[in-house]
């Protein structure tokens, strides 16, 4: 397992490593350094499994690489909805938004009170947009494990939203 002292003698010529390669796929030098910081925070989370790994550097430029497409995807959706929404005149009304919002919000906070390894699965494969073999890749577990941590994740999201809704 690797320490604190091991691990910031392993991140910190990585993080110059990974901003340039983060700048070549981002438009923004402030979306570079989040990925960046989104990487070492990954990588930190998996410390313990990160001997398993033949090269960690290769992780992190894929966990990289994986995060700016993501964010590029993002960036991309926004600047179609944001197209989208100047054309289309029945916009939801500032209640309804608000109530989206709220709902968002609240998913979020029951996703941070799931078990450490299923918070991290749900969050790769809904925010970070990895496939279910990356995520084993990643986590140490193997595709079958992935997918039923995925599965109980999901059924205790659900469930824990319409309590509190219907409730």
């Amino acid at each position: 397992m690797m320490d604190r002292e091991q691990f910031a003698k392993m991140a910190i010529p990585l993080r110059e490593r990974l901003t340039l390669y983060s700048r070549s796929f981002l438009e923004a030098s402030e979306d570079a350094e989040d990925i960046v910081q989104e990487v070492l925070t990954k990588l930190w989370c998996m410390r313990k499994e990160l001997d398993r790994y033949y090269s960690v550097p290769a992780l992190a430029i894929r966990i990289t690489k994986n995060l700016c497409l993501n964010r590029i995807k993002v960036v991309q959706r926004k600047r179609e909805e944001i197209g989208n929404l100047m054309i289309v005149s029945d916009l939801p009304s500032p209640h309804i938004r608000l109530e989206q919002k709220d709902k968002v919000e609240h998913v979020m906070r029951i996703v941070d009170k799931l078990p450490k390894l299923q918070q991290s699965v749900l969050r790769m494969k809904h925010i970070d947009g990895l496939e279910i073999d990356e995520i084993a890749g990643m986590t140490g577990c193997n595709p079958e494990a992935v997918r039923m941590n995925l599965s109980r994740a999901r059924k205790k999201v659900k469930d824990l939203f319409l309590n509190i809704q219907n409730g």
